[in-house]
Formats: structure tokens, sequence, C-alpha cells
């Protein structure tokens, strides 16, 4: 029945696109059927920034040509390439996108544009697909039982990444010391705020924690999306935005994994469990602490959703500064509620904020995160974003 309905609400999306040009409609479709094709967050980042790279090639090399028909072939190219399972969904998108465009040199010349866009990004990113399998070993000695859900993305840091020149470019320094005020402090904060029963966390709170518990790259990207959508934008300068965003995105990943198995620092239901053995006398253990939204499986130092908000913030201050802006995006795990912020830095933070509402990470693993996602952002928009 749930397949039945989402075809249904993809079919109806497909046929009746948003109003905004052609690289937006693009990217809603994509992060339409990543959901179809229940990619993980990381799979599903690299998706993007693969489509959003041949997207503004092809917009790019479509002189004289149709972008509109660029825009759907190097669409439709890079992602059946890259989920095969989904291709009845893709063409049926990509038939319905080339309906509304004129038959026509113009359009002819704009597929052909968009095919040869997507096979030179495939070609260039060819590498991805052909790391290494699974290698992580569970820690453990030989007859000890240990928990057998195996951690995620343990080899993203092999990648090669789009603007970084390695994926320890930016790796920051340690979390806090055990026995240092800055861990009692992190500990504290997020012991008290990000329990299951915490009485201290506010309504609106869990209300954000909740709402941040969804990552797949559609609600980051309806935050771009609020930009997209101002009036005087062009088709050109959209393809860029969207590119550098998914870029950077990516590339953040790709740090962020790197650092948080180079530390492998203990998430806070370990740690709060376990705060007898931290040699801190300021931290009390509750061996019963659970957390808000259920844990990840992955390294807690540093936060991945801090570093995607901060790469995105810091894509969208080059676009359009720090000042006030109108930004907004929708979540799944909040029942479709639409959050708003008046900045990038509004927006950003309140990403971190929902981290430690949910029970997942400390305050200096949201910090490092942002840190890490602004300056991959920052490279991302030099590399890209000039042209404008």
């Amino acid at each position: 029945m749930k397949s039945k309905i989402l075809a249904a609400a993809l079919a109806a999306c497909f046929a009746n696109p948003a109003a905004a040009d052609a690289v937006t409609d693009w990217n809603r479709r994509g992060s339409d059927l990543i959901t179809e094709a229940k990619l993980g967050t990381p799979p599903a980042v690299r998706v993007m920034a693969v489509m959003q790279t041949a997207v503004c090639e092809a917009v790019e090399a479509a002189k004289g040509a149709s972008a509109e028909a660029a825009v759907a072939a190097a669409s439709r190219t890079t992602l059946v390439a890259m989920m095969p399972a989904q291709q009845s969904s893709i063409e049926a998108a990509y038939t319905n996108a080339l309906a509304a465009i004129a038959e026509g040199r113009a359009k002819a010349d704009g597929i052909a544009a968009g095919e040869k866009a997507a096979a030179a990004v495939l070609a260039r990113r060819s590498g991805d697909a052909k790391l290494a399998g699974e290698q992580y070993r569970p820690h453990t000695a030989a007859g000890v039982y240990v928990p057998t859900m195996l951690p995620a993305a343990t080899q993203w840091p092999a990648r090669k990444p789009w603007v970084m020149a390695s994926a320890a470019d930016f790796r920051p320094g340690p979390p806090p010391a055990l026995t240092s005020e800055a861990w009692v402090r992190d500990f504290e904060e997020v012991k008290t705020l990000g329990a299951k029963a915490s009485a201290r966390r506010t309504a609106e709170q869990s209300d954000i924690a909740r709402f941040w518990e969804y990552s797949l790259p559609a609600i980051y990207f309806g935050v771009v999306q609020s930009v997209a959508d101002m009036p005087g934008r062009d088709i050109g300068r959209n393809a860029r935005l969207y590119m550098a965003t998914a870029q950077a995105m990516d590339d953040a990943l790709v740090a962020i994994f790197d650092a948080k198995y180079h530390y492998n620092f203990w998430r806070p239901v370990t740690a709060i469990r376990n705060a007898d053995i931290d040699g801190n006398d300021a931290t009390q253990r509750d061996a019963s602490w659970t957390p808000f939204i259920d844990t990840p499986m992955h390294p807690e130092y540093p936060s991945g959703h801090s570093v995607l908000a901060g790469a995105v913030g810091a894509v969208l201050e080059a676009e359009i500064g720090s000042g006030t802006a109108a930004l907004a995006t929708t979540s799944p795990t909040a029942k479709n509620a639409t959050r708003r912020w008046s900045s990038p830095a509004e927006f950003v933070r309140e990403v971190s904020d929902a981290r430690i509402y949910a029970g997942i990470h400390y305050r200096s693993a949201t910090q490092a995160g942002e840190s890490i996602g602004r300056k991959v952002g920052e490279l991302a928009a030099a590399t890209h974003m000039q042209k404008q």
C-alpha cells in the first residue's frame, strides 16, 4: 500500500512540476527518486552532487540550445546510471519534462549537450563506484560478543573529493579531553537536554530535534530552493548554486567521516552509561540513560548534520550575504512541518542545537562540524560561483 501511495505521489510531482526553473524542478525530482530508492544519506548526497554537477555543465554547454532539455537529459542520464532500479520512474519524469519543450533543433541540441555533460561527469567520478568493499573490523577480543550492527560509511574517506585536495584537508583537532571542564559542560548539556524523558527540553526543542532527525538531501536543498526561487535569478545562476551546494555537501561528508573514524569518539549514550570510567569525578553515570532520537551508527565527533548545514550555509552566504533572508524547508520526520529562518547563520545554529536536543551529539562536535562545513562551503563557492 505504501509503495502505491509513493508511486502516486511521484507521478503527481512529475506530471505537475513546480513553477521554478528546470534546475530546481529536477533537484526536487532527484530528491523524490532518492526517497523511492531508500538510499542512505552519504550515497544520496553523492547522487545529488553528480547530478547537479552534470546539470550545471550541461547548462553552460547548451549555448543556443534548450537549457531545459539539457537539464532534463543530464539529470536522466546520471540518475539512471546511479539508481538503475528507479529507471521507470526516472524515464517517466524525463518524458514529462521533454513534453513541455517545443520540438526542434534547440531541443535536440539541448538533449545532446545534457547527455554529453552527464557522460563526462560520470566518467570523472567512476572511481567512487570502485571503492574497496566494507573493511570495518568490530572492536572486540576473540570469543567476546559485541553488538553486531556495523557502522556506516567507513569507506567514505577514501572517496575522491570535488573541491578539497584530500579527505583530511579540514580535519579538526581532537574532542575535549575527558579530564577537562569542556568535557563536563558537553556531558551535562546533552545528558540534561537530550534524554528521552528530559524534563528540561521544551516542546519546541523536541520539535526541532524531530525535524532534523531527517538527513536526506531534500531537507537541505529545501533551504537552497528558498534562494533559487528569489526574483531575478536565471537558470545558469541556479545551476551554479545547486552544483556548488551539492559538491560542498558531498565533500563535507568525505571530511566528516575522515574525522569520525580518525577520532572514534563515543556517543552520549555510551559515555553517560559509562561515566564512572571516564576518569572525571564531575560526571555521574546514569545506567539507564537513552537519547531522545535513535543514535546513528557511526562515531560521534564531529557532527555530520552540522557539517552539512555549515557547508550549505557558507554557500548561501557567498550567494546572498549574511544578512536577512527568508529561508525555509520541510521535514518528513516532523509530519512535513515547515520551519523558517531569517539568515543562513540562524539555520545552521538550529541544526546544531537539534543534535544536542536529540541526545546524540555534544556541543564541541557540532561546533567542529560547523567549522569544517563552513570551510568546505567557502571553497566550493570560490571554485564555482565567481562567474556570476
